[in-house]
């Protein structure tokens, strides 16, 4: 089914190369979903198409809206781009959304308090929990919702997390992770991370999946109301390449993303994809159980 985008958006010319339906003008045939997206990555373009990618498998149509931190200014993003295509939160605050995804930030190493956006984003986060029927809070996202939703603190680690990992189902029942194998693949980029202990002190918090070397990945609240990932499950297949090559470049002498480059030939450097069948279910999981609210009972 189509999804509903300003027609002069960078995405939608890649999207439509991949055979994806983009309509720029809403139709009244068949169910609308209305998706928000608070997009905090520096890369707004790329972070776009990534996440348009994955909602475009469904059955439903929807329509999206990009959504922008008034409190910080993107030195990586165009202006012009984000004047265009983004609202601020004022402008759409008091309208209902079906489903929305909180982006991750490359703020990781600051306090939560000292993050520019911070007051911003902890209103976004108040007003989803009565305007939104289920949020997506993604990596960064993740830490900074469990630690305002619930007093969790991250933990800063060492070496960085990087890489594609084998991740393992805890509650298979789950309608999140209906179709899902046993062990499937997520990449992760992150210097922080979450205790297991800190989350089960929460009886509200159920995590459903457990990654091998990188602990908790999803963990659900308020019955799927809200939903933290903590990985990047709609990385495009070249992001950990030109992280890394971007740490390289900074004379960081990074070590290179695990399970990731054929044969882990960092030389070559040619990433081999794992994640991305999973990441397309896990959405369409998102969209038909939780955003359209289509959970069935029992």
């Amino acid at each position: 089914m189509p999804l509903i985008v300003p027609e002069q958006l960078p995405a939608v010319e890649l999207l439509k190369k991949e055979k994806i339906f983009i309509l720029a003008n809403e139709s009244k045939d068949s169910a609308l979903l209305r998706i928000g997206i608070v997009n905090l990555m520096p890369l707004k373009i790329q972070t776009e198409t990534d996440f348009l990618r994955l909602l475009s498998n469904s059955p439903f149509r929807i329509e999206v809206d990009l959504i922008s931190m008034a409190s910080h200014v993107s030195k990586n993003t165009p202006a012009e781009h984000i004047s265009m295509f983004y609202k601020q939160f004022d402008a759409i605050k008091d309208k209902h959304y079906d489903g929305l995804i909180i982006t991750g930030a490359p703020v990781e190493l600051l306090p939560f308090e000292e993050v520019d956006f911070w007051h911003e984003l902890t209103r976004v986060m108040d007003w989803a929990k009565e305007h939104v029927s289920s949020t997506l809070y993604i990596c960064w996202a993740a830490f900074a919702g469990l630690y305002y939703n619930y007093g969790i603190a991250k933990h800063v680690i060492s070496p960085k997390i990087s890489g594609v990992y084998p991740h393992r189902v805890l509650q298979p029942e789950n309608p999140l992770l209906r179709g899902f194998d046993d062990l499937f693949h997520v990449p992760h980029s992150r210097f922080t991370a979450i205790d297991a202990s800190d989350i089960d002190r929460h009886p509200e918090l159920v995590t459903l999946t457990w990654g091998e070397g990188v602990g908790p990945h999803i963990i659900m609240g308020r019955d799927g109301r809200e939903i933290y990932i903590v990985g990047h499950s709609e990385y495009a297949p070249d992001a950990l390449k030109k992280e890394y090559e971007r740490d390289m470049n900074k004379g960081m002498s990074p070590a290179a993303p695990v399970n990731y480059f054929k044969d882990n030939d960092a030389v070559r450097r040619e990433p081999v994809v794992m994640w991305r069948s999973h990441a397309n279910l896990l959405f369409a999981n998102w969209l038909n159980y939780y955003v359209s609210k289509s959970i069935p009972n029992g």
